[in-house]
C-alpha cells in the first residue's frame, strides 16, 4: 500500500501537534514537526551568538546544522548537530525567535532541503506553516487547522503553567496575536491554506472529531491511490 505524505498546517496553538503525533501513530508514519527545526535553529542563533545581518557567517551556520528528529517512548527528541535541545527550545521566547528567523530566506530555503530529504519516501505526517503550500505541494492530504485566538492562547497558557512557567493569559495572547501577525504578513511562505487543503476549526471540534475528519480524508485518498 502506498504511503501518504500528510500536511497539516495552521497557526500556533490550533492543536497541529496533537493531531499530527496521533496519527502519525496510528498509521505508523514518521512524525515531522517542522516548527521543531526552526526552534532547533533559533536556539543555536541564540547561544552561538550568530550574525543574522551578515549572510556569509548566517550561511555558514546553516550549512553546518544538522537537525534530526528521532521518536522516541516520551515523545520526540530534536537533536540538534548531535545534541538533545529538545527542552532548550521549547521555551517561550523561543516561540517568537522562531518565527524571526524563519522570515529569513537562507533558514527557510536551508529548513525545507532538510524537511524534503526526511519525507522524500512518503509516509510522514509533517505539521507546521507552510508544509502544503511549499514544503510538500503535492501532498496526497492537506488539513489546515485553525482555532480562535483567545482559545489557542488559553490552550498555550495552560501548557506553560504546566511545564511552571510564570505568564499571564493577557501576556499569552499578545504573544500569539504578534506571531499570527508576524507568520502571516511574511513575504516569503507565509501562513496561509493551500487551495486543496481541507480547514477545520479546532474551536467547535473536540480532538477525536478532529481526528475523524482528517482519517476520513486519509481513507479517501488511500482508496484512490490503490
Amino acid at each position: 500500500m502506498k504511503k501518504l505524505t500528510v500536511a497539516i498546517d495552521g497557526p500556533a496553538g490550533a492543536g497541529k501537534s496533537t493531531v499530527a503525533k496521533r496519527l502519525a501513530k496510528e498509521l505508523g508514519y514518521t512524525y515531522m514537526d517542522t516548527g521543531a527545526m526552526y526552534r532547533a535553529f533559533a536556539w543555536k542563533v541564540k547561544e552561538s551568538a550568530i550574525d543574522l545581518e551578515n549572510e556569509a557567517t548566517l550561511m555558514a551556520a546553516l550549512r553546518e546544522t544538522r537537525i534530526e528528529l528521532l521518536e522516541e517512548p516520551g515523545g520526540l527528541k530534536v537533536m540538534l548537530d548531535g545534541v538533545d535541545v529538545t527542552t532548550q527550545i521549547r521555551a517561550p521566547e523561543m516561540s517568537q525567535s522562531a518565527s524571526k528567523v524563519s522570515a529569513l530566506r537562507p533558514v527557510r530555503e536551508r529548513m525545507v532541503e532538510l524537511q524534503r530529504a526526511m519525507g522524500a519516501r512518503g509516509g510522514v505526517v509533517a505539521e507546521g506553516r507552510d508544509i502544503g503550500t511549499v514544503v510538500f505541494p503535492r501532498a496526497e492530504v492537506k488539513i489546515f487547522l485553525t482555532a480562535s485566538s483567545e482559545e489557542r492562547a488559553q490552550r498555550r497558557f495552560d501548557e506553560l503553567r504546566g511545564q511552571g512557567k510564570e505568564v499571564t493569559l493577557e501576556e499569552t495572547l499578545e504573544e500569539m496575536n504578534e506571531r499570527d501577525r508576524r507568520d502571516e504578513q511574511r513575504t516569503l511562505a507565509p501562513l496561509r491554506k493551500a487551495d486543496d487543503a481541507i480547514a477545520i476549526d479546532s474551536t467547535r471540534h473536540s480532538v477525536d472529531e478532529v481526528m475523524a475528519i482528517v482519517r476520513r480524508e486519509i481513507e479517501k485518498k488511500m482508496f484512490i491511490s490503490n
